[in-house]
């Protein structure tokens, strides 16, 4: 009887067990974005993309800004989220090394130190460079002839010093971080003051750009990303960073390690998404969310589709 009550119990432990490892691998895949126009529409991307091979995912796209999304993945509330190499530089504190200026150094390097460090695997990155850059309004930098940075700053030393001459809107993140205003600030030798910066809440460059292109509160230049589809369209042009200040920013899936190890399809349905975002194709995709006013779910499903990678 003893053997018989040992044997039940331990088929019931063992079906218990079973049925948790089947709840663990069942769960979904939890799936997160920045909060920027861009990160809205990678995040959609993705979420289509898993969900179309199979895979279950939980949407918390547009999330928060870079340190919201590190916290988040590192502590575990996410699984999986679109990072950029050039961000390498700042999560681990190498501002100063070479490495990040080209698009397949800092991958490798970022990729070792994520994954020693936290166990966030990089995936494949997609052949763009979103850094962040200084856009002007065009008429500004005409009567001015400004085109570079340097200009920018020789300018700023006189008359565009005046208050009212020039005023950069930009996200708390773009004004603190030290890899963003402040080191294109060094490198430049310039220093914004108080009256010549509007910092707004959150991080999307739409918000930016359009201060400018509508002169909010005296507003006529903008933080924005290399592939922001409305800089040009609203008539604003971007300042030539000469010193190349900037990491590259390439967009890639980064993911946990043990997500990864429960879905290992994910490398796999990812990468052909992200080859196929060059700065082109992420401008006229930002253009259309960010000026057309469209929904970024709907035109990350339409450029899947358009590419045979979404019925």
């Amino acid at each position: 009887m003893n053997l018989i009550l040992r044997t039940t119990a331990t088929l019931f432990i063992a079906a218990g067990f079973c049925a948790g490892v089947m709840a663990q691998s069942a769960a979904p895949l939890r799936v997160g974005s920045k909060i920027d126009t861009e990160g809205k529409l990678l995040g959609h991307m993705m979420v289509l993309a898993l969900e179309a091979s199979g895979i279950k995912t939980q949407s918390k796209v547009s999330l928060g800004n870079t340190q919201v999304m590190r916290g988040a993945i590192t502590a575990g509330e996410i699984d999986i989220y679109p990072e950029y190499t050039g961000n390498g530089a700042f999560i681990f504190a190498e501002e100063k090394s070479p490495v990040w200026k080209n698009l397949q150094t800092g991958y490798e390097r970022v990729k070792a130190l994520d994954y020693a460090k936290n166990k966030i695997v990089w995936l494949q990155p997609a052949p763009a460079n979103n850094t962040w850059t200084i856009a002007l309004r065009k008429d500004v930098a005409l009567a001015n002839k400004l085109v570079t940075l340097g200009d920018l700053s020789a300018w700023l030393a006189g008359a565009g010093d005046k208050s009212g001459q020039f005023k950069l809107a930009a996200s708390a993140e773009f004004v603190e971080r030290s890899d963003a205003l402040p080191a294109f600030q060094l490198a430049y030798q310039f220093k914004l003051k108080p009256y010549q910066l509007l910092t707004l809440a959150g991080g999307d460059t739409s918000v930016t750009v359009r201060a400018a292109y509508e002169k909010t509160s005296g507003v006529n230049a903008a933080m924005a990303y290399g592939t922001d589809g409305a800089v040009a369209a609203l008539g604003l042009v971007i300042l030539e960073d000469t010193q190349g200040v900037q990491p590259v920013y390439a967009p890639a899936p980064i993911v946990r390690e043990d997500a990864l190890q429960k879905n290992p399809k994910i490398a796999e349905v990812l990468a052909p998404v992200f080859k196929l975002l060059d700065r082109t194709t992420l401008q006229m995709l930002n253009a259309k969310i960010q000026l057309e006013g469209q929904d970024a779910k709907k035109v990350a499903g339409d450029f899947l589709k358009s590419k045979g990678l979404l019925k």
